[in-house]
């Protein structure tokens, strides 16, 4: 892993961190919601995955990191749940997505720990 690898893996695995815990929690409001509300938080919630999706395959793309590969699988899993309007379902796959994430997170920071730059 280089420095910049590693600096970009960091900052990207941050954000989607944070993305993929405010899609979880969506996932797990919308098993409560009644019918007609549901439509309207699973559409919010397809925005939210494609969103992040975006962001992971940023992360992918400048980082070169092929653990990401392993986050945009479970985001296009999850992504399927939500299409096929079980969004509460995702849960499964977004978790797995976010355990990913935190994997790259922290070999990232220990690398820039070794390296001396954090």
């Amino acid at each position: 892993m280089e420095t910049r690898q590693a600096i970009i893996s960091f900052s990207q695995s941050e954000k989607v961190k944070s993305g993929l815990i405010w899609c979880t929690q969506c996932a797990h409001i919308l098993q409560n919601m009644p019918n007609p509300e549901m439509q309207g938080g699973l559409r919010l919630l397809q925005a939210l995955i494609a969103m992040l999706g975006n962001e992971v395959q940023v992360a992918r793309q400048a980082s070169g990191d092929p653990i990401w590969l392993e986050v945009e699988r479970h985001l296009n899993n999850a992504r399927v749940m939500v299409d096929s309007g079980v969004g509460h379902e995702a849960d499964f796959h977004l978790t797995h997505a976010l355990s990913q994430v935190n994997r790259i997170g922290q070999k990232s920071m220990t690398f820039l720990v070794e390296k001396g730059l954090v």
